[in-house]
């Protein structure tokens, strides 16, 4: 009651934080006639002034983001009297207010067709100035490349580069791309780009350059949706394949509720007593839960989730003998990316392809982990609102929506809601004809890539024209959707397939009523519905959206059909009649709100265990790029392990602190010795010492030893041997490290009913592994620096100077210098620079070469095999006359 009385008087913080920024944007336009007045070539000076006035104020101690603030109105003038001239384009106030939104780690929530695009150039420019990079991430290639040409122009006319990161490019290409003062790229491209600079083995294979402001395009599809699946790069595990095909095929003889049952809300198969039986009797085991059979367990769990909770054409395509993912928000083939933990292998061996083998993760990390690496990010998208206790929770993200530039014109129609799904469609068909008829656009949304090809099939039955774009067409979905607003087109897309295209409509469809939506399904998640409305009524344009829906749809099945069945029931509902009602469109909301919650509290859950290996990992690549520094002083990092090695040797030996010289058990001493550094110790040497007597003198001998390994290797070569040893230890033992850290996680949740903290017991035990990794990491690679073989082999002669050599066999001095050519004195280079002295010896080395290939050629008989090798004769080859 409170709240509402306080909002009534000062309005809600967003109103508050809007006025705010509409009161700096009287200020930014104030500036206008000012910079209109400049030439091109004034404009960028005056840029430049304020760039060095900032860049001399930081150096002076004043703090970036104050510094940057300080002259943001007159940077977001330039940028917008820039556009107009570049692009063509002029910035809106609310673009203005936008730019501001994202400049202070925000998320602005604009609709579709504010020119988001457009709203980013205002805060790029404005932070490229500290020359850290800005980085722009999008959701697709073709939105990366796009945006990086277009909006590239207008970066160029302030002095700043642009680069962009996409699949398949060289890493040379990546590095030259980060270098740029904006980069623009796609999450998944950033993200991987990351965890494989922590894989690198040479400092200048590393291509990024630091994470100081990211700008997040479509912002809930990457740091919401797509937060649900850890990126992660992997290899082979060497686990059999086999396993998985028995496991399909006793999966396939179990029969639902008789054997296992399905929980559809949590995603769960559930095996009955009788179930567990019927399993153990087809495996041909007495029990399937001991430990032996522990992985069959895991792979018929897998397998029941395959078979009967995954659908092909939903959740994965099979494309090529391939199973892909279908990303369950975007509709788009998730491309690189396989379900973990065995799942992906079971629904291979459901679908009879190739099943590959089973990965161990070799680097991974999530997006909301990744994203927080930034000292500032922001984010922009039309649907954030009913996300924003997340963003806040989550990423410290503000959610400010603003309003469009036009009042939205397009009306939201009521759901309606019919009894079966068959009538849904039969519906829908019939709404798609008569809207065709008179030539009004329409963009029909789907839920999958089955449900987009059977309404596809309905509307060929019904000879009516459209396009289908779904997860197996994505690679034109641009070209597609863009279309989608033409007289009499109609377009079946899944989901936001599309998404940050504008689908532009003209004048006569405009007098048609703009582009019509119509959603088959409502989504888990408000904001793709709200996305898919969206796609119409861009910049006060007309348009309509409704969505039909079945009692047989998943959501209203599981979440909430009873109550809406029970009304259609009482009104007396027959076929192919619907209900329109305000009353059910909040029942349906209200079923999305607990699923959101669900998901929510799902992710956060993933997050909770990420973050526990999040700051093991910050640890172990703060250690390896202090490893991969040529600044860095290795050899005083290997003086300082040394020390922990010998009290390590000393502990397995049970020689401890207080250990008097005749309790040492110094036949053991050797042999561990031996076992750890190679080098065979005498009585005399270890007898008679006490604990820091012995500490001292093995830290001593074992450095000694340790240079004179090294003495005849040069101080470069040393320290690269010692990198590339310490790299591949610490590589190898953190991916054992995380194949562990998977199997802790896979069993903790059983914590529960013991009445533990699964969480708890996590950190916990995730921390003992840790500590043990970093031992591991120093114990092995001391180990096998100390029992390295170090061989130096001379370098290879070149057999043509070995010839050379032969041939000076037997002759004197004189001899061999009076055929060697005259070499150029000192006196033909004087005055000369060096691309001059370059052409010159070019030249000489070119006319000695072809002097030795004519008296080759003049040894060669016509008839004799050419030297080349060719098997031809001389004259027919390269002793061929020339023709003219």
């Amino acid at each position: 009651m409170v709240k509402s009385v306080f909002r009534k008087i000062f309005g809600t913080k967003n109103d508050r934080e809007l006025k705010r920024y509409f009161k700096r944007v009287q200020e930014i336009n104030a500036l206008e006639p000012k910079y209109e007045k400049l030439s091109d070539e004034e404009l960028k000076n005056e840029f430049n002034k304020i760039k060095n006035q900032v860049l001399e104020e930081i150096k002076n101690g004043a703090d970036e983001q104050e510094t940057l603030n300080k002259y943001l109105n007159d940077v977001f003038a330039m940028v917008r009297e820039a556009g107009k001239r570049v692009l063509n384009m002029r910035h809106f106030d609310v673009q203005l207010v936008g730019g501001m939104v994202l400049h202070e780690g925000k998320i602005a929530e604009m609709k579709t067709g504010e020119g988001k695009t457009l709203v980013a150039t205002l805060p790029v420019v404005l932070n490229a100035i500290l020359g850290k990079g800005v980085h722009v991430v999008t959701v697709n290639d073709y939105l990366a490349q796009r945006d990086a040409n277009e909006m590239g122009k207008l970066y160029d006319f302030f002095g700043f580069t642009t680069g962009v990161v996409v699949s398949g490019m060289e890493d040379y290409e990546r590095k030259k791309a980060y270098e740029c003062d904006v980069t623009y790229g796609t999450n998944s491209e950033f993200g991987f780009d990351y965890l494989r600079d922590n894989m690198a083995y040479e400092w200048e294979q590393k291509v990024q350059r630091g994470h100081y402001y990211a700008i997040v395009d479509e912002v809930d599809s990457i740091l919401i949706d797509e937060a649900r699946t850890p990126l992660i790069i992997s290899g082979p595990a060497n686990k059999r394949t086999e396993d998985y095909i028995r496991a399909d095929k006793v999966a396939k003889q179990l029969e639902k509720d008789k054997h296992f049952t399905i929980d559809e809300k949590d995603k769960v198969v559930l095996l009955t007593e009788e179930g567990i039986k019927k399993a153990e009797e087809l495996f041909g085991v007495d029990n399937l839960y001991t430990p032996e059979n522990a992985v069959l367990a895991h792979h018929l769990d897998q397998a029941l989730k395959a078979n009967y909770l995954f659908k092909e054409g939903r959740d994965y395509i099979v494309r090529k003998g391939e199973v892909l993912i279908v990303d369950e928000f975007t509709g788009r083939i998730a491309e690189g990316r396989r379900f973990s933990e065995g799942l992906h292998q079971a629904l291979e061996a459901k679908e009879g392809v190739e099943i590959q083998e089973e990965s161990q993760t070799f680097a991974e990390t999530t997006y909301q982990n990744y994203f927080r690496l930034y000292e500032k990010l922001a984010g922009m998208t039309g649907t954030a609102q009913t996300e924003a206790t997340e963003f806040l929770e989550i990423y410290g993200l503000e959610v400010i929506s603003i309003p469009t530039n036009k009042p939205v014109a397009r009306k939201d129609l009521n759901d309606l809601v019919y009894k079966t799904e068959e009538e849904k469609f039969e519906a829908v068909v019939k709404k798609v004809k008569e809207l065709h008829k008179k030539g009004q656009p329409v963009l029909i949304g789907t839920t999958s890539v089955q449900k987009s090809e059977y309404l596809s099939h309905l509307l060929k039955k019904e000879g009516i024209p459209h396009t289908v774009l779904n997860a197996k067409h994505h690679e034109k979905e641009a070209e597609i959707i863009a279309q989608a607003g033409r007289k009499g087109a109609v377009t079946v897309a899944t989901n936001m397939a599309g998404r940050g295209v504008d689908i532009k409509i003209d004048d006569e469809v405009r007098e048609l009523g703009g582009l019509y939506i119509i959603g088959t399904e409502r989504h888990e998640s408000r904001r793709i519905d709200n996305q898919l409305r969206g796609r119409s009524g861009r910049q006060g344009d007309p348009g309509v959206s409704q969505f039909y829906l079945s009692l047989e749809d998943d959501l209203l099945r599981i979440f909430g059909s009873d109550r809406i069945k029970n009304i259609m029931e009482r009104l007396g509902i027959e076929r192919g009649e619907h209900i329109d009602s305000k009353l059910v469109s909040r029942a349906i909301e209200n079923a999305q709100k607990k699923v959101e919650t669900m998901h929510f509290e799902a992710r956060k859950h993933i997050l909770k265990y990420d973050d526990v290996a999040n700051e093991q990992r910050k640890v172990i690549y703060k250690f390896r790029d202090q490893i991969l520094n040529p600044e860095f002083n290795i050899s005083v990092k290997i003086d300082e392990i040394r020390e922990e090695f010998v009290d390590y040797i000393l502990s397995h030996a049970e020689i401890f602190e207080h250990s008097l010289p005749e309790e040492i058990d110094i036949e053991k001493l050797k042999a561990t010795l031996k076992e750890y550094t190679g080098i065979d110790f005498n009585d005399e040497e270890l007898k008679g010492k006490d604990y820091s007597q012995l500490r001292e003198f093995l830290i001593k001998r074992l450095k000694e030893e340790y240079e004179k390994k090294f003495e005849d290797a040069s101080p470069e070569d040393k320290q690269k041997i010692e990198r590339q040893v310490l790299l591949q230890v610490l590589d190898e033992s953190w991916r054992d490290h995380l194949y562990m850290m998977d199997i802790l996680k896979t069993g903790i949740g059983l914590r529960g009913y013991n009445q533990k903290d699964p969480l708890v017991e996590y950190k916990k035990e995730s921390f003992d592994l840790f500590q043990e990794l970093i031992q591991r990491i120093k114990v092995e690679s001391m180990k096998v620096l100390h029992n390295l073989q170090i061989e130096y082999q001379m370098p290879e002669i070149d057999p043509d100077i070995n010839e050379f050599l032969k041939s000076l066999e037997g002759k004197d001095i004189d001899e061999i210098l009076a055929n060697i050519p005259e070499i150029p004195g000192e006196e033909q280079f004087e005055n000369k620079d060096m691309d001059e002295i370059m052409k010159e010896l070019e030249a000489q080395t070119n006319a000695l070469k072809a002097e030795f290939e004519a008296k080759q050629r003049k040894k060669v008989k016509r008839n004799e095999p050419c030297p080349c090798g060719s098997g031809k004769k001389y004259k027919d080859c390269c002793g061929k006359s020339p023709k003219f």
